[in-house]
């Protein structure tokens, strides 16, 4: 019975690795497509777009959104896995020999936990440098909005001269060099005395420097100038803490971030979000193991593959909007980020195991 499980599992692994690959390669293509049509509509306008620079750029976008639909890819390919198994009636001739339900689905489960070791720690590092490679081409090329989400979060800082708030809505190199950049200057009696846009602004050594600079003060005409220095007391460490998306950070150096941003008194709670879903993938891939087999073994019995299909993907886009939304009490702070990123997977397994006993062990 051991070489019979041992042969039955290696055969099953291998099924499902190469249907997961068929179905990671479909959604990379698909990702690519609708990735680059989104990019050109909204880069186009400039002057500097090109289709290769395009291409380049949805390219190097690609694995971080892959990484965040492999748990819808893992619950696709578990559930097609499953049924081609047992359309075939191998999981029928297997249940006949012995094998119960538990060690066929230890393989795929095997299969999920190593694609989601794999995916934290070369896909991610890899799509962590690929988004912080398309985010400084399009802040150097002035090419528009950032790639990951809708704007860097505005920063003040407190000078002799008065205080400045200033935001951009693209940033690269750790976020000290901005794109679309405004600077609101304040008086010592906090009235804004004047706005400064710029295409874009480097941080020196205790200044910020403005190229492609429009000035705006009240009662005035707008001035433009080539270049304008705006003074500043913010090291490249802090800048770089709270402009930097956690999406461009590699899995092993968000541990460093979340000390980093502790030590400045920033909050560091999208660095520790991000810290902990990685570190759960692979537990909530394997959930998706559990409830692909919730939906897929029924099938066997019933026939409705269709049903089964549709069950399974309505049970995942439940547990990514519920994902969602504890995220968002996360990030409000309102629950802590490591509570939010492992319940989701608790509850999925907690689910999953249980129907699966009722229904295979009564």
């Amino acid at each position: 019975m051991s070489f019979l499980v041992q042969t039955l599992s290696r055969y099953f692994f291998r099924r499902y690795m190469v249907t997961f690959a068929s179905y990671c390669l479909a959604i990379l293509f698909l990702i690519f497509l609708v990735d680059f049509n989104e990019s050109g509509r909204r880069l186009s306008v400039s002057e500097d777009y090109t289709v290769a620079l395009g291409l380049l750029i949805s390219l190097l976008r690609v694995p971080t959104v892959l990484q965040a639909l492999i748990p819808f890819v893992v619950l696709i390919a578990s559930i097609a896995t499953l049924l081609q198994l047992n359309r075939k009636y191998e999981l029928v001739v297997t249940r006949a020999a012995g094998v119960s339900a538990w060690q066929f689905l230890a393989p795929l489960i095997a299969a999920n936990l190593l694609i989601g070791a794999l995916s934290i720690t070369a896909l991610n590092t890899f799509a962590a440098y690929a988004l912080q490679t398309a985010e400084s081409i399009v802040v150097e090329r002035n090419l528009g909005s950032r790639q990951t989400d809708s704007g860097a979060p505005w920063l003040r800082q407190r000078t002799a001269e008065g205080d400045t708030v200033l935001g951009a809505r693209a940033t690269s190199d750790g976020g000290t060099r901005l794109s679309d950049a405004t600077f609101f200057l304040f008086d010592k009696d906090q009235r804004i005395r004047e706005r400064l846009e710029a295409e874009s602004a480097v941080l020196g050594d205790g200044v910020w420097e403005l190229t492609g600079v429009k000035r705006i003060r009240r009662s005035e005409p707008v001035e433009s100038l080539d270049s304008a220095t705006v003074p500043t007391n913010l090291k490249a460490e802090f800048v770089g803490e709270s402009l930097t998306s956690a999406e461009t950070v590699p899995f092993f150096e968000l541990g460093g971030k979340i000390a980093t941003a502790k030590s400045f008194g920033l909050p560091a709670t999208s660095y520790e979000m991000q810290f902990h879903r990685l570190l759960a993938q692979p537990a909530l891939l394997a959930a998706m193991t559990l409830i692909a087999a919730m939906v897929s073994l029924k099938f066997v019995r019933f026939g409705q593959s269709l049903t089964a299909i549709l069950g399974g993907i309505l049970a995942g886009f439940v547990l990514y909007v519920v994902s969602e939304l504890i995220q968002a009490f996360a990030n409000a702070g309102t629950i802590p980020p490591v509570v939010a990123a492992w319940l989701p997977v608790v509850v999925a397994s907690a689910l999953g195991t249980t129907v699966l006993l009722h229904k295979e062990d009564g």
